[in-house]
């Protein structure tokens, strides 16, 4: 695994420390483990959230969710970029449909169903993708009978809108024209998937980290997804993918993923369109080495006795051979320079020697080899020969064992794996190497990726708010052109209301100008007989002025008019019964001399009849005898 890269404003301490504590909550409360996303990635995205709920710190912000539960939703849109598309990549997609499916249909026997698991298929746009390709390509009664595409995502909002299926003219753009004709129903500027396409495609949800994979799936899709996890967890989820697939099954990738660091999984198809095949896991099975028994020495002619001792005296790896008591039977050339053994040690026991623990423990893996009736080997043994030189061997003990099944003794080889121990560590430096420079040029795509994709979502975020304001704009408009012509009802009212005004003031001035130039008393009542007209002729008659009886009860004015005595006419006025109610009372008027008056009730009377209150009509008749 390489070196995860630094963050150019790596976090303190206390704030790596805060996010691990905010992405525990998440995952105890919520169930979204984003542990294994992309630490930088992650920061940056949450950063974002933060920002747009004008909060500082991890802690502040963990606070604000307990408060704010509908902020979840908002975060995890943020965190999980629902970027995709038909036909996303276009030159990988027709590559799949001309190469890859076609092969893989036809391995299938025709009564055999088609599995396709779509992993991380956001709002379903490239399940519906395949599933239109395989359509094409089987016919949509084999799709309907034979196929099944298990499309799965983390997030519950875009599966739901997986799951209606309805797309805008923006995001169908890419579909080809005769894809678009033949598989969806246009309705009110929306495009709706038809149902022989819709039922062969099941959303469900499933996190790649944490649940169990989909099984014996014979493609895979997960496009763009990989890129947004760290290392570990990218070998993770491979590995359940590896499960998932059936022996000859395909993953296909996004254009940012490559798996070079994983070939013992996968074997690519296709590298440049990403496409790749399932490495099929061998079961582990020991190995056990195979003893011929050689021929007894007694019965062999001497000269191979000669020319087996020769060979073995030559032989360019060093040997001992043992007895089955553990005594010296043979040393050959190489064992006697490399460890300082002389003739004179033939015949003695072992554990007399320093070969016995030097530079292996040679009497534990005598008995295990005895024990076993194997040969038992010790690898990588370092040993520092007589010239000084560290070297590596390969220690076998091997058991010699009679036709008999009896245990004779043992051969001792040391064979000497210095350059292939050196190549091996040499291969492995260079394979880690390698693998670091890929998966840091890996890393960096994936970056790259990622931070294209957050650019698209934030344009597309944009463009979204751009529309929003566009709207409202329209819609301020139609308000300013609604208040405009309201206002212009309003000027029109007010200019009937300013005419009725002027007319009525030329009513009221005509009617105080008879009022005015009458030589009686005009009295105007309410139905509850308060006064509402009061002329100057009451004035000069009575020397109260109009603004101090307007209101007034007229029964309870204190004027010299007896009024008790106009009760009974002025309800008779108000009850609308017939007679004239004129009466004579007499009076004194505001100079103190007494009069008679002539006082006349007479019912107001609107145009249909119902009474508005009355009139009363008050002449000075003549003067009385004191």
């Amino acid at each position: 695994m390489c070196p995860t890269r630094q963050d150019p404003n790596p976090s303190t301490p206390a704030e790596a420390e805060a996010l691990d504590e905010l992405l525990v909550f998440l995952k105890g409360t919520r169930g979204f483990d984003f542990t294994g996303y992309k630490r930088t990635s992650l920061e940056r995205r949450i950063r974002k959230r933060m920002d747009a709920v004008d909060v500082s710190s991890y802690g502040q912000y963990l606070d604000f969710l307990q408060v704010h539960p509908e902020e979840y939703g908002d975060l995890f849109n943020t965190i999980l970029i629902n970027v995709t598309d038909f036909f996303r990549d276009k030159p990988a997609w027709d590559h799949l449909a001309a190469e890859v499916l076609p092969k893989l249909i036809h391995e299938r026997p025709p009564d055999q169903p088609l599995r396709v698991w779509c992993a991380a298929c956001a709002s379903g746009q490239e399940s519906y993708t395949t599933a239109m390709l395989l359509a094409e390509l089987m016919g949509e009664s084999a799709l309907r009978d034979r196929v099944k595409i298990y499309a799965t995502d983390v997030d519950q909002e875009a599966l739901n809108e997986a799951r209606l299926s309805q797309y805008s003219n923006d995001q169908v753009k890419h579909v080809p024209r005769e894809l678009l004709d033949k598989y969806f129903e246009q309705n009110d500027h929306r495009y709706t998937v038809r149902p022989e396409l819709r039922h062969a495609v099941i959303f469900g949800r499933n996190d790649l980290v944490q649940d169990a994979p989909i099984s014996r799936v014979d493609l895979l899709v997960c496009r763009n997804t990989l890129m947004y996890f760290n290392a570990e967890t990218q070998s993770r989820i491979l590995g359940h993918f590896n499960f998932a697939l059936t022996q000859s099954g395909v993953l296909f990738l996004g254009k940012s993923e490559m798996l070079i660091t994983h070939a013992d999984l996968f074997s690519p198809i296709s590298l440049k369109w990403r496409v790749f095949r399932k490495v099929a896991q061998p079961t582990l099975r020991e190995r056990i080495g195979m003893i011929v028994p050689g021929t007894p020495r007694d019965q062999l002619p001497e000269r191979y006795l000669g020319l087996r001792e020769g060979a073995l005296e030559i032989g360019r790896v060093a040997e001992i051979v043992l007895d089955r008591g553990g005594f010296v039977a043979s040393v050959n050339q190489e064992a006697r320079a490399l460890f300082g053994i002389t003739a004179r040690d033939i015949g003695r026991p072992l554990q007399d020697l320093e070969i016995s623990y030097r530079p292996v423990e040679l009497r534990s893996l005598l008995e295990r080899a005895y024990e076993q009736e194997r040969a038992v080997v010790a690898s990588e043994i370092q040993f520092r020969n007589p010239g000084g030189e560290e070297r590596s061997l390969e220690v076998s003990v091997t058991p010699v064992i009679s036709a008999e099944r009896a245990v004779l003794g043992a051969s001792v080889s040391f064979e000497d794996v210095t350059r292939h121990v050196r190549m091996k560590a040499d291969l492995e430096r260079s394979k880690r190497e390698l693998e670091t420079a890929y998966e840091e040029l890996q890393s960096t795509v994936e970056e790259l990726e990622t931070t294209n994709e957050e650019l698209q979502s934030t344009n597309e975020e944009l463009e979204t708010t751009n529309e929003e304001l566009q709207s409202t704009n329209e819609e301020l408009e139609t308000m300013n052109e609604e208040l405009q012509s309201s206002n212009e009802e309003l000027e029109t009212m007010n200019d009937e209301l300013r005419d009725r005004t002027s007319e009525i003031n030329r009513v009221n001035t005509f009617l105080e100008a008879i009022l005015s130039s009458l030589h009686v008393g005009v009295t105007v009542l309410d139905p509850e007989q308060r006064v509402q007209i009061w002329n100057a002729a009451s004035e000069d008659m009575w020397g109260l002025r109009s603004e101090e009886v307007e209101g007034a009860h007229f029964l309870n004015l204190d004027i010299g008019l007896p009024v008790e005595e106009l009760r009974q006419p002025l309800k008779a006025a108000l009850a609308g019964e017939p007679g004239d109610g004129a009466v004579s009372v007499e009076a004194i008027n505001r100079r103190g001399r007494p009069i008679i008056v002539d006082v006349s009730a007479t019912p107001l009377l609107a145009e249909d009849g119902s009474i508005y209150g009355t009139i009363l009509l008050m002449a000075e008749k003549r003067r009385a005898v004191s």
